[in-house]
């Protein structure tokens, strides 16, 4: 546990932080699953729908610093190729 004002002010932010970017990264996770069932399913219309969704996501995700940006564009790119595919 923290020992001073200041430590304990920060551990308290983290704590806040933490259940921000916890929300956040859940729905970028649905909507890159919810991506992923419907490229599946062979759909193209709803594919379409759902990779603006999760794109929506995971730009939304970096912007707040929940993941890394690298990270959405590494995952961005690899679900442009799963649509692709199918």
């Amino acid at each position: 546990m923290a020992n001073n004002k200041s430590a304990i002010k920060r551990w308290h932010q983290s704590l806040k932080r933490r259940d921000r970017n916890r929300a956040t990264r859940t729905l970028m996770r649905s909507a890159v699953r919810s991506l992923r069932e419907t490229a599946a399913d062979g759909d193209a219309t709803a594919t379409k729908e759902a990779l603006t969704a999760a794109y929506s996501a995971l730009d939304r995700a970096a912007k707040k610093g929940a993941i890394h940006t690298g990270k959405a564009d590494r995952t961005k790119s690899r679900l442009a190729a799963l649509v692709a595919k199918s």
